[in-house]
């Protein structure tokens, strides 16, 4: 390349770069307005998102105790609660328990008492019963006697052989 050429070729470079400056410059001029339009309108913005963060930092600074009362008046009521199931819970055991107990003191009684109607229903019949049955007998036995007595004439034979046969 001769050096009239490369001149021309430098030359058209170091145009276009001062071009592209220019435009730069420009476009930065056109950032810096933007900007400026932009925080004049937010700049009202602003003050009035201020005066809203101070409420809202005054609200929460006003609920902060009250929240915080709310919690320990949770928490007591958590511990009463708590308390309070506890002691149901020693007296439902407690109370468990003394059925437990009571029901075993039944079942004695109970069992002692069938016990003891069964002696008496043994004593009843060994010592009333018997003697009856004995008198019973006594009695057949008398009755049996006068009947026969009463007859005055014994059984014939053929009396005598039917009574046999129907022993057989």
């Amino acid at each position: 390349m001769s050096e009239d050429t490369f001149r021309w070729v430098i030359t058209t470079g170091v145009g276009l770069s001062w071009l592209m400056t220019v435009i730069m410059a420009g476009a930065m001029i056109g950032i810096y307005r933007a900007a400026k339009r932009l925080e004049e309108k937010i700049t009202p913005l602003v003050d009035k998102a201020g005066g809203v963060v101070d409420k809202a930092r005054s609200i929460v600074d006003d609920a902060g105790p009250k929240i915080r009362d709310m919690v320990d008046k949770a928490q007591e009521m958590t511990a009463v609660a708590r308390e309070q199931v506890q002691k149901l819970d020693a007296l439902v055991t407690e109370t468990a328990e003394r059925t437990r107990l009571q029901i075993d003191r039944i079942e004695i009684v109970v069992e002692d008492t069938v016990n003891r109607v069964q002696e008496t229903t043994q004593a009843v019949q060994s010592t009333i019963l018997k003697p009856v049955r004995e008198v019973n007998g006594v009695v057949s036995g008398l009755r049996a006697a006068i009947s026969t007595l009463a007859r005055g004439s014994r059984a014939s034979v053929d009396h005598a052989t039917q009574d046999e046969e129907m022993f057989i």
